[in-house]
Formats: structure tokens, C-alpha cells, sequence
């Protein structure tokens, strides 16, 4: 099918005392160093959370928006290694894919999680590796309030988890109530599985999937969920990945010296992370 047939995704954003993080089960199996083996001029690249994350980074839809523009109508190949993360950044990113003039092509190469596997449907040719994987669920978000806030909140995310029913399910030829039932089920859905379910065309060659070390961004954001698994408040972790990045993350340094976090050397990255995983799992 191609994506002009696809349902248009309603537009939303986040509303008081609510924010938007990949689920910390998504981070874990996420593999960042995933890339394409190879790519050509007109290829977009999605190997970030979805949205804006600490250090003002991440896939947003101004960005794929500008990157678009560059394109000029011209076919287009986005390649996808996320673990999702703003549901409404995701949503609006498939209506600007679904919008676009030229031939979309996705390919999932490492994993297309929550919002990132809303953007996937958004191309007229969906390819997946034999190993990546497609995750649905239904919105997920950090919230706080009293009861009734909660009670709105639910009613408020209805409508967002009924749109990416219809979009899986146009895309795929799989009814709504069974793409709901995967959606509640918080379904991992491997290569082959996702082409037998009609939710991708093919699968990618082997040789066309690169598999490299974590970036130290990446794996920040991991450890940033384990401390979430750990119950580590969101103003605790971020106190702590502040003192590791040595500023607050997306500020401009004050010096030289101060290190991003792409600056953070990948050695110390992975003596914490493995430091975190033994606590998490004695938790």
C-alpha cells in the first residue's frame, strides 16, 4: 500500500503534569551502534529518542521537517534505530513521511519502538532486518496528580491509542481488535514476524545492517533507565547524569573542559552501566 492510504495521525501534545520517556524496557534492548552499512544522499536517519531528551537532543519534527524540505520531493529512505519515546512528536513526524510527495522508503535496522514504530508505518515500502523488531503498545507516559487527574488523563490518551490501532492496522490488513489486543500485550515483534503480519514488505539483507559499540549519548540514556527501573525519581536522575556529563545536559559548556555527553569516554560509560545492571538486578 502506499501512504497516501494510511489514516491521517490527530495532532496532540503533552498536557500539565505529564512528560514523555521511552519505557526503560525499550532502552535495554535498544543496541545504539546499530547503523546502516550503507546510505545514499537522500536518507534521513532516526537513531534517537523521539523528542527532546535532557541534552536538547533527539528526532524531532522540526528536524525531519527541515531534512524534507532539503529533499525537494525526491525519494527518500528513512532508516530507523530507536526506542521511541514523545508519542506526539512521533505522531507528527508519520504525517510529515505521509505527506511527503517522493517515495518513502523505512527500514528498520536495530529496533522501532512506541512512537518510533508509528513513524515506520509511514513509508510507502517498510523493510526490516531479519533480527530488528517492531514494539507496540499503547501511549505510555510519566504523570503525576490527584485521582481525578488521572481519570482525565486516561480519557485524553484514548483517542491517541485508538489512532495508532488504525494506523497499524491499515498498514498491516490485521483487524483493530487484534492490533489492540498486541498494543496491550506491549508486543515485541521480531524480522519475520512483522512481514508474516503484514506491518513490513521485506527483510533486509544481512549485509545491509552495520553493528557498532553504543554511543556515549546511548548509553546515558540507558542508565538513565536503569536508575528509572530502580525508582529513581526523574529530578534525582537527572541531578546524577548532570554530575556525570559535568554541566547541566544541553547546556553550552562554560569551559573546555566541561564534557557533553558525546565527550564522556565509552569505557567509563560501560564500568557504569555494568555497575548499574548488577544493582538494578539486585533490586
Amino acid at each position: 500500500m502506499t501512504k497516501k492510504q494510511l489514516p491521517v495521525a490527530p495532532v496532540g501534545h503533552p498536557c500539565a503534569g505529564i512528560t514523555c520517556e521511552p519505557m526503560p524496557s525499550a532502552l535495554e534492548r535498544w543496541n545504539g551502534g546499530i547503523r546502516a552499512a550503507a546510505s545514499g544522499d537522500n536518507t534521513i536517519s532516526v537513531f534517537d529518542v523521539i523528542g527532546r531528551d535532557y541534552w536538547d537532543e533527539g528526532v524531532t519534527a522540526k528536524r525531519i521537517a527541515g531534512a524534507l524540505r532539503s529533499m525537494n520531493g525526491a525519494d527518500v529512505t528513512v532508516n530507523i534505530n530507536s526506542p521511541g519515546g514523545d508519542m506526539f512528536e512521533g505522531l507528527a513526524i508519520y504525517n510529515l513521511l505521509r505527506e511527503y510527495e517522493g517515495k518513502v522508503t523505512v527500514k528498520v535496522l536495530g529496533i522501532a519502538a512506541s512512537a518510533a514504530s508509528v513513524i515506520a508505518m509511514a513509508g510507502d515500502e517498510i523493510q526490516i532486518g531479519r533480527g530488528a523488531f517492531l514494539m507496540i503498545h499503547n501511549c505510555w507516559i510519566v504523570a503525576m496528580g490527584n485521582r481525578h487527574d488521572f481519570a482525565e488523563l486516561a480519557d485524553y490518551l484514548k483517542p491517541f491509542d485508538s489512532a495508532m490501532a488504525d494506523i497499524y492496522a491499515a498498514r498491516s490488513g490485521l483487524d483493530v481488535d487484534t492490533v489492540s489486543q498486541l498494543m496491550d500485550a506491549e508486543s515485541y515483534i521480531g524480522g519475520s514476524d512483522a512481514v508474516d503480519k503484514g506491518l513490513a514488505d521485506s527483510l533486509l539483507s544481512a549485509d545491509a545492517v552495520s553493528d557498532g559499540d553504543d554511543s556515549p549519548a546511548a548509553a546515558l540514556r540507558k542508565l538513565d533507565a536503569l536508575l528509572a527501573k530502580a525508582n529513581t525519581p526523574r529530578s534525582e536522575r537527572r541531578r546524577l547524569i548532570k554530575s556525570l556529563t559535568g554541566g547541566t545536559p544541553g547546556a553550552t559548556p562554560d569551559n573546555e573542559s566541561t564534557p557533553s555527553a558525546a565527550e564522556i569516554k565509552p569505557e567509563t560509560l560501560a564500568n557504569l552501566d555494568a555497575a548499574l545492571s548488577g544493582l538494578v538486578s539486585a533490586c
